[in-house]
Order: structure tokens, then C-alpha cells, then sequence
């Protein structure tokens, strides 16, 4: 029988989004695969990690695709974005911890990609007057990454409904970030 990589990346990502600290071991019990089958298809943690980190990316992307981010009021933009990203928010959130990501020279580019384009979606809300000047789009940028993990945390161990996640995101990020006239 062949591997089903996805599923066994899906596994692991659930898994790692719960337990960081999860031990090969483990993230090849609840793939429902041996050890030793895990390590022929991943020669350890950081080729996991790594094969994670692309699934990840592709869901963003797939996520900045489906919310339309150049369309519409910026505002809007960001509420179909959160809603599209929601999904994939676990991984994002143990990704957003891999600190070996986003160091040197084997950064994957997907994450300057959908950097530039969040960057270009915020800046272009600030040209258009919805949202404050004085807060860089880069700042809005990280500040976004950062409350979609801390939703997808909060949701996972219970403190915040699920149904909640995208509403309470949108509304602190752009409760902070909207322009208001004096």
C-alpha cells in the first residue's frame, strides 16, 4: 500500500499544532504508520518540518487566492482573508514557532510572497483611507500572523469557540488598525 503523504502531513501538522514538542514517535502513531515508514519518507524532524512548511505556504496562498485581497475595501479584504485562512491557522501557528524558518539561506520565498502581498493589501488600505498611517503595512503584516496563531492556540485548547476565531481576529487587528476621523 502506498504512503499518503498528505495525510500523513495533515497528521503530523494536527499533532505539532497541539503538542510542538512531539517526538517522531509520536507524529507516526497518529499517522498510523510505523517509525521506520515516517523516516523513509522524512529523514527526520526538520525534513518534516520543512515538507510542513510547504503544505503551509500552499494553504495561505491557496487561502490569499480565494479571499480576492486585491478586490473590494481593504477592510473587507481582510475579514474574506481571515475566514479563508482559518483552516489552515493550526499549522500557521506551529510554524509561526520554527524559528529555522526564517533563518538563512534556505528561507522558503513563498513566505516573502505572501508577505509582499499582505504588505500590498494594508498599504493599499492606508491609500485609500481606511486604515492608519502611522502603523507600518510590515507592522499589520506581523500583527496579523501573530493573532491568527494566537486564535488558532486559543481555539485549540478550549478558551475561544471556534465559530468565534475570525470574527475576534478581524476585529482586533482592524479595531487597532482603521483610520478615525477626529
Amino acid at each position: 500500500m502506498a504512503l499518503d503523504r498528505d495525510h500523513v502531513l495533515r497528521s503530523a501538522a494536527a499533532l505539532l499544532t497541539r503538542k510542538s514538542t512531539a517526538t517522531m514517535d509520536e507524529v507516526a502513531k497518529a499517522a498510523g504508520i510505523s517509525r521506520a515508514t515516517l523516516h523513509r519518507h522524512f529523514a527526520g524532524r526538520d525534513a518534516l518540518v520543512r515538507a510542513l512548511e510547504a503544505l503551509g505556504i500552499a494553504e495561505c496562498e491557496a487561502a490569499l487566492d480565494t479571499a480576492r485581497v486585491d478586490e473590494g475595501p481593504a477592510g473587507e479584504a481582510v475579514h474574506r482573508l481571515v475566514r479563508a485562512i482559518e483552516p489552515a491557522a493550526g499549522l500557521l501557528a506551529f510554524l509561526y514557532t520554527e524559528n529555522q524558518l526564517f533563518e538563512g539561506e534556505q528561507q522558503n520565498q513563498g513566505w516573502a510572497r505572501m508577505d509582499e502581498r499582505l504588505t500590498a493589501l494594508f498599504r493599499r488600505g492606508q491609500e485609500t483611507g481606511e486604515f492608519r498611517i502611522d502603523l507600518t503595512p510590515a507592522w499589520l503584516t506581523e500583527a496579523l500572523y501573530g493573532l491568527l496563531a494566537s486564535g488558532a492556540w486559543a481555539v485549540s485548547e478550549g478558551r475561544v469557540a471556534a465559530n468565534d476565531f475570525t470574527y475576534m481576529i478581524v476585529e482586533l487587528l482592524l479595531g487597532g488598525a482603521r483610520r478615525t476621523t477626529p
